[in-house]
């Protein structure tokens, strides 16, 4: 394949894509495409092409390859994602035996960090099934200060010497004498951690992160930030490093409630698009602090609410007053069905209409009941999902069913339901809760472990693609049509198929004679395609060094 370097393949340059398979609802038969000042300007056949050849800056022969629209993953936390992928990551770890070894090994290579810090470790997959406890730690790290999360982020286990630096953590709510801390008390200690963070490390993590989105061929990435999750430093370092260099876009939200417009100052001053992201109502299900209607299956408890409907109404009424968009965390459906009666109540004050064109969102949004369901769709809300979480808790035995029981944990990740009476979904990774994947994020939504939850390959890829645009308030990207954004990126893929998994999934567009662009065989245990080259504005953000 013909490839202009980097330096070479700038937003002015026009630029002719030939001999490929072009996905695009414009000419689904495409395989080519011309690229004028980072947007795309024709797609169409390659007996077209001929016509653009001799105009144009470069041509890259795309020998049968495949180019996409780039992935936008939804829902990112770039810095902590970049740390686990420098850092100690535990998401691998099969056995407290091999987390604590692990521990150990990444103590001793870094004998100058004043905190370590680490991610990924889940208990519930362990056959010990409980996590370190502190005095495990402490003789791992030879007494020095750890962080160490949970693989969902909504709890932790810590080090005697980290709970050290952190005065009246003991008084906080959450706080656990030998089980992992949550709520605020957790929030204490990651501040605490964080803080003796360099600028340069944070840095160098971001560049990570945003390195390994663009090999993936992702070309966004929203970055979900707040007080409780990062810091203000944080995020404005990351814009600041985002449009400074190449790489991925960034989006950036903001997670601090609001009650009334001079709440919101801090929101643009920040830079952010929204007061929205990981605005928590409640927990995660794995830590026990999903807020349920009904109790666990394996803890006599409904788990943690941490903003209630008039709070949520208060926030969403002044956002949508101020023309910001307002979003939340919610998993548990007691927590769901704080959102919608919230901002069912906002609607009241402000109007239907107005909270409907402001398109709110709800960030993981996992469990459901039809009237919910409804909600959403009358709400104009954005379920902004993680299909991977299904891929890796999901199933008879999983974590789901552990916490939930079994019958409960059918229930959860609604895609096909929530497609059905037309609410909006964003695809995303909740990185480094799960890894940035996009097509296994795809995979996992289309064979999703409930049968009756799956939707299509082609749907999950426009809720991979589109619909991360759509979630900003952006129709016009997120494809690959005259007039969008030339944001791409070229595959390495096997046979092209219009792939529909399960036949309770609406199967209208599997007839070739549709004109639907084919997308690539998803089956599980096949190899997902490969990232050659991934452009973002017309520049190229990511080359494989050996095509």
């Amino acid at each position: 394949m013909n490839h202009p370097t980097p330096a070479q393949a700038t937003e002015g340059r026009t630029v002719l894509l030939r001999g490929g398979e072009v996905h695009s609802p414009a000419d689904p038969f495409a395989t080519a495409m011309v690229i004028e000042r980072g947007t795309i300007a024709w797609v169409g056949s390659e007996g077209a092409a001929d016509g653009f050849a001799d105009g144009v800056d470069e041509v890259i022969q795309l020998d049968g390859a495949l180019v996409t629209p780039a992935f936008t993953d939804a829902h990112v936390h770039t810095t902590a994602t970049g740390l686990a992928l420098t850092g100690l990551d535990l998401t691998g770890a099969r056995t407290l035996a091999d987390a604590l070894e692990r521990v150990r090994a990444h103590t001793a290579a870094h004998p100058a960090d004043r905190v370590l810090l680490g991610h990924g470790w889940d208990a519930a997959r362990w056959p010990e099934g409980r996590p370190p406890s502190r005095a495990e730690l402490d003789q791992a790290t030879g007494g020095r200060p750890l962080y160490l999360t949970r693989i969902d982020v909504h709890s932790a286990v810590v080090t005697t010497a980290l709970l050290d630096l952190v005065p009246g953590v003991s008084d906080l709510a959450g706080y656990h004498h030998d089980t992992p801390l949550t709520g605020a008390a957790h929030h204490a200690v990651r501040a605490a951690a964080h803080a003796v963070i360099t600028e340069r490390q944070r840095t160098d993590a971001q560049r990570a992160a945003l390195a390994r989105a663009a090999a993936l061929g992702i070309g966004t990435v929203h970055e979900c930030a707040g007080p409780d999750i990062s810091s203000e430093d944080d995020l404005t370092g990351l814009l600041k490093l985002a449009a400074g260099e190449s790489g991925p876009r960034v989006y950036g939200y903001w997670a601090e409630a609001a009650s009334g417009a001079s709440d919101l100052d801090k929101v643009r001053e920040l830079g952010a698009i929204g007061a929205a992201g990981d605005l928590f109502v409640d927990g995660a299900l794995g830590s026990h602090t999903a807020c349920l209607h009904q109790p666990y299956a394996d803890t006599p408890h409904t788990g943690t609410a941490y903003l209630d409907a008039a709070a949520v109404a208060a926030h969403v009424t002044a956002c949508t007053e101020a023309g910001i968009q307002a979003g939340f965390h919610a998993i548990g459906d007691a927590a769901v069905t704080a959102v919608v009666e919230g901002v069912r109540a906002a609607a009241d004050t402000v109007g239907l209409a107005r909270v409907r064109a402001a398109r709110h969102r709800v960030e993981h949004a996992e469990m459901f009941t039809p009237e919910t369901v409804a909600a959403f769709a009358d709400l104009g809300l954005t379920a902004s999902v993680q299909p991977a979480f299904d891929a890796l808790w999901g199933g008879e035995d999983g974590m789901y069913a552990q916490r939930l029981g079994p019958e409960r944990a059918r229930t959860l990740n609604p895609y096909a339901a929530l497609l059905r009476a037309g609410v909006p979904l964003a695809l995303g990774s909740d990185s480094p809760v799960t890894p940035l994947d996009p097509w296994g994020t795809v995979r996992a939504a289309a064979f999703h472990r409930t049968p009756e939850h799956r939707i299509s390959v082609r749907a999950a890829f426009t809720a991979h693609t589109r619909g991360g645009w759509r979630a900003i308030g952006r129709d016009d990207a997120g494809v690959l049509a005259p007039g969008a954004p030339a944001d791409y990126a070229i595959w390495r893929a096997g046979e092209l198929v219009v792939q529909v998994p399960d036949t309770r999934v609406a199967g209208w567009s599997t007839d070739p004679r549709s004109g639907t662009p084919g997308l690539p065989d998803l089956t599980p245990g096949g190899q997902l395609p490969v990232c050659v080259r991934t452009v973002v504005g017309g520049r190229t953000v990511h080359h494989r060094p050996d095509e």
